[in-house]
């Protein structure tokens, strides 16, 4: 379980990576070139994070694009996407869990994870997911590196 120490805050001991899909992970429905290395990389010691990718899959691909990489998948339905991703991250533990989103759908995870990313993609990103993050991210890259090179993450949030 990797353990983020950031000066002046508690510590972060992480066991669970939930992602959005589209527009976090993947544009126009396709995962973005570099994400699924990072992902095996992050379900490999040291990080042995459990990915979970929870979405709407508004394009209907997450299903054949995952296929093969270390994640567990979760299809919401159309109502209420906000409240069933916010129970998901609950469900998990939310003081062990990194969220990240994009969507107005995902401002709630967001705001509970012990930490939550917004990052901004091809789609760019509700406000309101932003302002429940507690970092943003130009893209998913970038979001998932601060986890693989937790000195980058320290470096945004010491105090």
């Amino acid at each position: 379980m990797p353990l983020y120490s950031i000066h002046g805050q508690a510590s972060l001991e992480v066991r669970h990576l939930v992602l959005d899909y589209n527009g976090t992970m993947a544009t126009d429905g396709t995962l973005v070139p570099g994400v699924a290395e990072r992902v095996r990389e992050l379900n490999l010691p040291p990080h042995e994070l459990s990915v979970h990718v929870i979405t709407a899959d508004t394009m209907g691909t997450a299903q054949r694009q995952l296929e093969g990489l270390p994640c567990d998948l979760s299809i919401l339905g159309p109502a209420e996407q906000d409240k069933a991703k916010l129970d998901f991250i609950q469900g998990l533990g939310s003081a062990q869990t990194v969220a990240i989103g994009n969507g107005q759908n995902g401002h709630l995870m967001l705001a509970v994870a012990a930490l939550g990313i917004a990052v901004i993609g091809e789609e760019g990103a509700a406000a309101q997911t932003i302002l429940a993050s507690r970092v943003v991210c130009r893209d998913i890259l970038s979001a998932l590196d601060l986890l693989l090179k937790p000195k980058r993450l320290i470096a945004t949030l010491r105090c």
